[in-house]
């Protein structure tokens, strides 16, 4: 069954929603008709039962990238794909504007070239300068952001054609100025109870409070799962790493703001 394109949760109305989510229930959990815990199929709702039978098969499972699931009874794509699998949830495995598509390229070739700030930690080297220099930002600073302006900028050097990104090194900024930049703005929530709306080739920003964050290129989205090609980041995902990395992220985290939509510029 496709995902609704909504959270599920205590209250959905959808029948056919619920019983199919009670049947796979049944079966994932191996609690069959003589089972106290057994869920009625045939009863459409959403209730305080399924509710706690959604939230023991999330305790048990892990996600596509072996990450424990979220147990809080709630239905998102990231659980509905480990329900009923990775074809029933919204996936993007590719950017189909040219200009995007060229973007993410430029992006990961760095990131395959191995990046890295010399000297470490520093915010330096000759590369990051070099996005800095683009991004008109001073050398030194954080450069998440002018890592995604300055693949921007290659990319439509390349096509001939204006950088419809704005020219900031601030990822809040970023954010803020975009919508009147004539880019779509999508938000953490509105993402989160539609999947469907975050495509390859989109910008991620996250908020870390008092002005600071990070931002990095949406390559590829399955369900809520999305893989990412970002800057001044490593491993452990900080917002002040070393290098240019590819990484894994969901709709779901904590300090994602939303996501920057430049398709059709």
């Amino acid at each position: 069954m496709k995902y609704p394109g909504r959270l599920i949760k205590v209250g959905e109305k959808d029948p056919a929603v619920v019983k199919a989510l009670r049947s796979k229930l049944n079966k994932l959990l191996a609690f069959g008709p003589g089972s106290p815990e057994h869920l009625d199929e045939a009863n459409p709702a959403f209730n305080a039962d399924v509710s706690r039978m959604v939230k023991f098969f999330q305790s048990r499972s892990v996600d596509a990238n072996g990450r424990e699931l979220k147990a809080d009874g709630v239905i998102g794509a990231i659980t509905w794909a480990v329900l009923f699998g990775d074809a029933s949830v919204p996936q993007s495995a590719a950017a189909t504007d040219a200009l995007l598509a060229r973007v993410l390229a430029i992006a990961g070739k760095e990131a395959d070239q191995n990046v890295r700030e010399v000297p470490p930690n520093s915010n330096l080297g000759s590369r990051v300068e070099a996005y800095q220099k683009r991004a008109g930002s001073p050398k030194g600073l954080a450069w998440c952001c002018s890592f995604t302006y300055w693949c921007f900028d290659d990319a439509a050097i390349a096509m001939q054609k204006k950088n419809p990104m704005v020219k900031t090194a601030g990822c809040i900024d970023h954010w803020t100025r975009a919508a009147a930049a004539g880019a779509i703005r999508i938000k953490k929530a509105e993402a989160l109870a539609d999947p469907s709306l975050v495509k390859a080739g989109m910008i991620f920003i996250m908020s870390h409070g008092k002005g600071l964050g990070h931002t990095g290129f949406v390559e590829s989205v399955k369900g809520g799962l999305l893989s990412t090609i970002e800057g001044n980041t490593d491993a452990s995902k900080s917002r002040e790493g070393g290098g240019v990395y590819r990484l894994q992220r969901k709709s779901s985290d904590s300090q994602l703001l939303g996501f920057i939509d430049y398709s059709g510029r």
